[in-house]
């Protein structure tokens, strides 16, 4: 069975196709959306999800949050450290994980809990991935899925995904639309049209650093702002981390109401910061000019008006704000649709998409096309007015937004007497200078010696839809071939090196999932009595060694028992809390 995987940067999502149509799989603890955080504690156990979500607020720096935006890069994240006895000799272990590896984690997490349910292996996966992330950071996405222990040959654009879903269970006619693809932590763009049972993708553009954790990172500046008693250089990692969870929720409940209320406990004082949703949209201006940098590329590579869209659609929890539509809309001049449901669209899709690839006769047949979201090209010397040759020039060979599976042939020449070499480096980027490209690798081979452009050799790419790019160089005057298939790792590690990071990957156990929902419930109680004060600290205490007691009598029924009553209260404190921060 092939599954369809949302990674995203604040939630994730797993679903599989059925002959009724595509569905999310709930997670362990019964919902759908499983958030992308990984949390570690003194004894080297490993949450996942909401669990570790709970448990950053109270232990910050042994967590990892929004880890997708560093996919690709050589950052490592630090989760703290072991102290073990072994043989008589004290160890110190280091819980030290790169983007990717924690990105593996959530995504064996999604695996187990597929398994599951589902009660067969899943061994394949298609992943998504934002439409703009580079060569570097689709690698780093596929490393992340086969150290989870799946199966991926096929990469999707998160927007495409959306698009498949859309296409195929919500048009009613043939139509040229704009999916606004707005997550936690990645904005894409991507305009399609969709033609009988084609799905045409004509352009993509996005930005890998804009998203809902932006908005809610104006909040908590405009907290700080109205308290300027608070040092927020001086505040440790868990009070920030409290402020930002009080933001979010904050942020969410704007949805419903002109002005909301953060309230917060700083140093056991109560702090409240009333927000009005006027004002907290005209701080978000350079959020929003930055949005519409990529819709304009958008608009502009598809060689269309704004005028011949047919709709807009919203996918990404950030699309839900009210000042996102209400922008949408007066840019577009239309009614955004937000028929699908955004949270769960992509993962629909990716899901379709791995339907399609099995050739499962119960989904119906759409052919879908794709674009290359950058330009690949080489490094080449010029010609200047004086006479002189200057290195270091960017020549794209095959340009952004080109329909793929594409192959293109461009010739070069030698530039000096007597050279004996051409070397082709592979770059991916939009500067008309090489260095600011992304490098790739090179493929040299050499040529006879003679006058500077009297040797030449044809240079082929060919970029398809897996996002693999096959380059060749053939020598005009020998026929010499040399090819290569660039897979560029994502990081600067060797194949040795990365396959036992496979191995301790898989050796690292996720928290028992029997025993999830009483962690969780535990991290939750703990949170809240933290940022609680006087009579209702001691409440919560009191309930919270009541479940524990529970807990350690390792009586099923008690624990059982105990757990709902627990539930039960939290959740009731919960929507007491909302409330009175709501009046």
């Amino acid at each position: 069975m092939i599954v369809g995987i949302d990674l995203g940067t604040t939630n994730s999502l797993i679903a599989y196709y059925t002959e009724d149509g595509a569905k999310i799989i709930p997670n362990r603890l019964g919902k759908n959306l499983t958030p992308s955080v990984v949390s570690v504690d003194e004894e080297g156990q490993i949450y996942v999800g909401e669990t570790a979500k709970e448990r950053e607020i109270l232990y910050p720096g042994s967590s990892a949050s929004v880890f997708k935006r560093d996919m690709g890069s050589n950052k490592k994240f630090h989760l703290g450290k072991k102290h073990f006895v072994e043989n008589g000799i004290e160890y110190e272990k280091d819980f030290e994980f790169s983007a990717q590896e924690l990105s593996a984690l959530v995504l064996k997490a999604l695996k187990e809990d597929a398994e599951h349910y589902l009660g067969v292996p899943v061994e394949e996966a298609v992943i998504s991935v934002p439409a703009y992330f580079n060569e570097e950071r689709r690698r780093a996405t596929k490393l992340a899925g086969e150290m989870a222990g799946f199966k991926v040959e096929r990469i999707i654009s998160e927007p495409t995904a959306a698009a498949v879903a859309y296409g195929l269970y919500e048009k009613d006619k043939d139509e040229k639309f704009l999916v606004f693809d707005l997550g936690g932590g990645t904005l894409d763009v991507s305009i399609l049209e969709m033609i009988g049972d084609i799905l045409e993708v004509h352009s993509v553009s996005g930005d890998n650093f804009l998203g809902g954790e932006d908005f809610t990172d104006i909040l908590v500046d405009m907290f700080f702002e109205e308290h300027p008693e608070f040092d927020r250089q001086l505040l440790d990692d868990k009070t920030i981390c409290h402020i930002k969870k009080k933001a979010e929720e904050c942020k969410r409940g704007m949805d419903d109401n002109e002005k909301n209320i953060m309230h917060c406990v700083i140093d056991g004082e109560s702090v409240d910061f009333e927000v009005n949703e006027r004002k907290y949209e005209i701080k978000c201006a350079k959020l929003f000019d930055r949005i519409k940098v990529p819709l304009k590329q958008s608009i502009n590579d598809a060689g269309i008006k704004i005028s011949d869209l047919d709709k807009v659609v919203l996918i990404g929890g950030a699309t839900k704000m009210n000042m996102i539509r209400r922008f949408v809309a007066k840019i577009f001049k239309k009614i955004p649709d937000c028929s699908i449901n955004p949270d769960e669209a992509v993962a629909l899709g990716a899901a379709i998409q791995g339907a399609m690839k099995e050739r499962n006769k119960a989904v119906k047949e759409l052919i879908l096309t794709d674009v290359c979201p950058f330009t690949l090209g080489t490094e080449v010397t010029i010609d200047r007015e004086d006479g002189s040759k200057e290195g270091g020039h960017y020549h794209p060979i095959i340009e952004r937004n080109t329909v793929i599976p594409a192959s293109r042939t461009d010739r070069f020449y030698t530039s000096y007497d007597n050279q004996k070499k051409l070397c082709v480096d592979v770059l991916q980027g939009e500067s008309r200078f090489a260095k600011n490209n992304l490098y790739l690798g090179e493929i040299t081979v050499n040529v006879p010696p003679d006058k500077a452009g009297r040797e030449g050799i044809d240079v082929t790419y060919t970029y398809d839809i897996n996002s693999l790019l096959e380059v060749q160089v053939r020598v005009l005057s020998t026929g010499e071939v040399k090819k290569q298939v660039f897979k560029n790792q994502s990081v600067d590690m060797t194949d040795e090196e990365i396959k036992k990071r496979f191995e301790e990957i898989s050796f690292l156990k996720i928290h028992p999932r029997d025993q999830e929902e009483n962690r969780l419930l535990i991290f939750k109680g703990e949170r809240l009595y933290e940022e609680s004060l006087g009579i209702e600290r001691i409440l919560i205490e009191s309930h919270l060694r009541e479940f524990e007691s529970a807990l350690d009598s390792r009586n099923d029924s008690l624990i059982k028992e105990a757990r709902k009553k627990f539930m039960k209260f939290l959740l009731k404190y919960e929507a007491k809390d909302e409330e009175v921060w709501k009046k």
